[in-house]
């Protein structure tokens, strides 16, 4: 935890975190799983809820000036859905958010969602402080650049 505490106040506030579920899927645990765990590791969190579109996610990154997007997705469309998310961020000149992505995701898609531009792809049964360690490094490469 001591990392997480440099980190955090090396910043000058907590690390910021957009959880978001794209997509019609309404399961959500996983997805609210990670959020908690985020937040026990001293980052903020903002959860946007089920349903939301790549519009909706981006705007709510922008407005939250995130750190980090994470995204959840189980209904299959994940492909067309991040490269919109991608694409979107691109266009809004906040391509340098790093977009990370968890749920059930075929592994054969993990290379074309990694040339789209996602970070990283965490699949079920993840342990938390991967991801967490995972966020850390990502908003700690930001810092430095």
């Amino acid at each position: 935890m001591e990392r997480t505490a440099n980190l955090l106040r090396g910043r000058g506030r907590r690390i910021k975190v957009l959880v978001a579920k794209l997509g019609l899927d309404g399961h959500d645990r996983g997805a609210k799983v990670v959020a908690r765990a985020l937040r026990d590791a001293g980052m903020e969190v903002i959860y946007t809820g089920i349903r939301q579109t790549p519009e909706q996610v981006v705007s709510a990154a922008l407005q939250e000036d995130v750190d980090v997007i994470g995204v959840s997705i189980l209904s299959g469309a994940h492909l067309n859905l991040m490269k919109r998310l991608i694409d979107l961020l691109k266009k809004e000149g906040a391509d340098d958010i790093p977009v990370f992505l968890g749920g059930t995701i075929p592994i054969p898609d993990i290379p074309k969602l990694k040339e789209i531009g996602i970070k990283e792809v965490f699949l079920p049964g993840t342990h938390l402080n991967l991801i967490r360690d995972y966020i850390l490094g990502v908003v700690g490469e930001r810092k430095e650049h």
